[in-house]
């Protein structure tokens, strides 16, 4: 998800997504914990995103 997209999202849209990812997150830690995923880059990017939304949320 891009910068311009979340920037165009609602307050109450960007604090339902921040949930959804920290969900997606968390699951794909546990994956990653059990067996070491395919591609681990994805928590990075996770954490990422969950962190654009939350900048995103605090400047609105």
């Amino acid at each position: 998800m891009k910068n311009t997209e979340i920037r165009s999202l609602s307050v109450s849209e960007i604090a339902e997504r921040i949930v959804a990812e920290q969900e997606n997150l968390s699951k794909l830690k546990f994956a990653h914990s059990i067996s070491p995923i395919e591609n681990p880059n994805r928590i990075r990017e996770a954490k990422r995103l969950v962190a654009r939304l939350k900048t995103a949320l605090a400047s609105k």
